[in-house]
Order: C-alpha cells, then structure tokens, then sequence
C-alpha cells in the first residue's frame, strides 16, 4: 500500500502542480484582458459552484474511496444516487440563482451562475467511476484527464475575453474542461455502466455520505461567504481585489493540498482498516511535519511579499488585494490542518464529527466577516477569517483527531523545528526587504529574488536537518576530481 500511496501522490501532485500553473497563466492572461468587475462577477459564480460541487453527489465520491468491500456490489446503486442527487441540486440551482445573485449585489451573475453549474451534473455522472480511480489509486488517468480538459479551458476562454464576453469566458472555459475530462474518465474508469437499486445498499452509501456532504458544503460556505458577504457591503469591484489575493492565499492548499486529498482518504482508509489501532494514529503524526514544513514558508512569503508579488504578477491595478494577503496566508496554513483532519475523520468513517466541525466554524465565522468588513473594508475580512480560523477551527480539529483516537503529542517536537525556521525566515525576509527597498525602490522582481531568495535559504538551513542535506548531497552526481585536477 506504501507503494501504491507514493504512486499515486507522485501522480496527483504533478497532475495539480500542472492543472493549476496552467490555470494560473490563464488567470494572468485573462487578468490582463478583463476588467476587476468581471473576476468578480465570476467569483459569485464560482462561490455557488463550490458549493454545489460539494454536496451535489451526497458523498457517494467518498463513499466508494471508503467502501469496506466489493466495488460492484455497490457500484450501480452508488451510480443511481449520484445522478439523480445532482440533477435535483441543479434543478434547485436554477431556481436559487437570481436571489443569491441580487444577495450578493451582483444580478447579471445569474446566467454565469446558472451555465457554470451545469459542472455539477456532469460530476454526478462520473462520480463512482472517479471514486473508483482514487479507490484503486490510479491517480495517473485522473491526471490525464484534467490536463486534457485544461488544454481545451485555455482557448475558449482567451478566445471569449478577447471577444468581450466577460465573465462568460471563464464560465465556458471551466464548463468545457468540466465535460471533456468527464468524457474521459468515462471512457477510462474500468466500471461497467451498470445502474440498479439496493436499499442496504443505498442506505449505507447515504448514511455514510450525507452527513459528509453536509460537511462539505459547510466548508464551502467557510471558504465563500466572504465573497458574498463582500459584494454585498462593498460591490463587485471589491470582489475581484478580494478573489485575486484569496487565489493567491489557496496556492498551496490547491497545488499540495488537493493532490494530498486526492490519496489521503484512500490511504487513510486502508491504515484504519487495520487491527493494529495506532496505524491510523502513526500515518498522521508521519504525515503533519511533512505538510507543515512545505506550508510555514509559503505563509511567510504571502504574508511579508504581498503587495510585490500581486504587482509582479497581477499589475499595479490588482495592489488592492495585498491588505488581505498577509491574513488569507494565516487561514491557509489553518486550512491544511483542517483538510487533513478531515480526510482522516472520513477514512475513520467519522463522517458526522466533520459535519459538526464545519458547522461549529461557520456560525462563528459569519458574525466575524460580517463585522470585520463593516469595519475596515476587504482587510477587515481577511483578518476575521484568520482569527476565527486559529481560534475556534484549529482547536476543534485538534479536539476531533484526539476523539478519533489519533494523539498529536509525539508529533511536536518534530514541528518544533520548521515553526522556528519560519519566524527565523520572516525576520530575514522583512530585513532584507527593506534593505531592498531602501536601494533599488519600489520594484517588485528585485524584492521578489533578493527578499525572498535570501529568507528561503535561511528557511532551509534552518529547517532541513544536517544529514538530510547530506544524503541529498551522497545522491548527486558530481564526478569526482583527479589529483591533478
């Protein structure tokens, strides 16, 4: 299984890192080509999206990874409750879509809500066959899949923004990568399309998936109330500054979280199906220090470089965003933790202790953005995201894995040493930032390489102990040097 589980994470993480640079130029190109009140048109739409994608298919995604035994035996009763769960949410969708639209002060999102959602149905009919893939970790033709559906994103949403359709050109984009690696995962998965139905099946499918599916969508609710909240306090100009810092904030969430999401469950599942009760237990004390020690000097970066690194990349105009970044960075390291908490509450079938987890998080949350947008703007909202996600979400994740049986104390002392290197690398970053600064001006490239160059290199000396460098070192191939060389 260890194996299969390097495998597969090998594939996810060259798949995400793929799709998502890809989508990142797209983003620049389409940045440089529309206005801030399309991304945040858009962002209304794709905070709907999220939310419906994550609870269209009850479960049933995470129900076959789960399953405890044959994939066929559920297999035709799973593939009838995810179609027809989802073409009810779309259904709903439609209906819902010009009051959350005018909830968000933004009525010309309904039809781009309405065609981007359309994603949903297509994902509840490839939902056991993408379940299946993760099951069995072929994260490879997942992979293939989405790298195809982007190459076919790109030109049709250039094309469109070129031809002034605004925020549609990221709507018919998105829908057309949607279809064509759905297509191909059909095509792929080796399920045969068999449809049926089994009460003891369908029950155990729902009673596992609906209280995740609640959970999901809760979490999606975390993740985008702000853009609703937002717009309707601030306008939709003000989303698009939002959404372009909270993008940047989800970098290493999107690249290194979701291809871990994509093998974590799986895995997770596989370690709790074992009689030994501490294998569960040992893959996630394994798995944190790993996580945290890629997310420490990401955070760092974000929080100390904001306003260059929007410049560099977005333009002058998008400089807005930076008075949120240094904050979203703060949620995002939040965020892992909380994701991981998940996938391993999910294996454990602890599917109800997420669903009261994202809830707890969310009735705190809404007051907070609510409270902190009236008072200072989009940084205001940054700020109460990060507090209310240190404060409440971090320590009931914790509280959850304790309960679950997974104690987190032997893990500390190797998260001692990453902690300590990112404060170390914070104080070199600004130091050197400034000293930047001081002799070169406001020019964001040369802050970018010489701040951040010089505060991820004391971040490794720091961090990486001395023999892992060395092994590193032993694995080189330096030839080596003749005496008379």
């Amino acid at each position: 299984m260890g194996a299969k589980t390097r495998r597969g994470l090998s594939w996810s993480l060259l798949g995400t890192v793929g799709t998502k640079a890809g989508s990142f130029a797209l983003n620049l190109v389409l940045a440089r080509l529309l206005a801030p009140r399309d991304f945040g048109v858009f962002a209304i739409a794709l905070a709907a999206w999220a939310f419906l994608i994550h609870v269209n298919d009850a479960g049933i995604i995470a129900a076959v990874v789960q399953w405890r035994g044959k994939l066929e035996e559920m297999a035709p009763t799973a593939a009838v409750l995810a179609f027809i769960s989802s073409a009810l949410v779309y259904v709903a969708c439609w209906f819902a879509a010009p009051y959350y639209a005018h909830l968000a002060d933004s009525d010309a999102a309904t039809g781009p809500i309405r065609l981007l959602c359309l994603v949903v149905v297509v994902d509840g009919i490839t939902a056991v066959r993408s379940g299946s893939l993760m099951r069995e970790f072929r994260q490879d033709t997942l992979v293939k899949a989405n790298l195809v559906g982007l190459l076919c994103q790109a030109p049709v949403a250039v094309a469109l923004a070129l031809a002034d359709f605004g925020p549609y050109s990221f709507v018919w984009g998105q829908v057309v990568a949607s279809v064509v690696a759905g297509a191909l995962i059909m095509r792929w998965a080796d399920v045969p399309a068999e449809f049926g139905f089994d009460r003891a099946v369908a029950r155990r499918l729902l009673r596992f998936g609906l209280p995740l599916a609640a959970s999901l969508g809760i979490e999606s609710v975390l993740l985008n109330a702000d853009y609703v909240i937002v717009g309707h306090v601030l306008g939709t100009v003000a989303i698009g500054y939002y959404m372009i810092a909270f993008n940047v904030s989800s970098w290493v969430p999107t690249l290194i979280g979701q291809a871990i999401r994509y093998v974590s469950t799986a895995a997770f599942s596989r370690l709790a199906e074992r009689d030994d009760p501490d294998s569960l237990a040992g893959g996630v004390r394994r798995s944190l220090p790993l996580l945290l020690a890629f997310v420490f000097p990401a955070a760092v970066l974000l929080a100390t470089l904001a306003k260059p690194l929007l410049t560099f990349l977005y333009g002058a105009r998008w400089t807005p965003g930076a008075a949120v970044l240094g904050y979203l960075a703060l949620l995002m390291a939040v965020r892992m933790i909380t994701s991981l908490t998940f996938d391993v509450l999910t294996a454990a079938g602890r599917t109800r202790a997420t669903m009261w987890l994202n809830l707890a998080w969310v009735v705190v949350l809404v007051p907070a953005l609510l409270t902190g947008v009236r008072i200072d703007g989009i940084r205001g909202v940054g700020a109460a995201h990060a507090l209310v996600g240190a404060a409440v979400a971090l320590p009931l994740a914790l509280a959850a894995l304790h309960r679950a049986g997974v104690r987190l104390g032997p893990a500390l002392p190797a998260l001692a040493r990453p902690a300590a290197a990112a404060a170390a690398m914070a104080a070199v970053v600004l130091a050197a930032d400034h000293a930047v600064t001081v002799a070169f001006g406001q020019v964001a490239a040369v802050r970018l390489v010489v701040a951040g160059g010089l505060g991820l290199l004391a971040y490794l000396l720091l961090a990486v102990p001395k023999d892992a460098f060395l092994r590193v070192a032993h694995r080189l191939p330096i030839p080596a040097m003749s005496k008379e060389g």
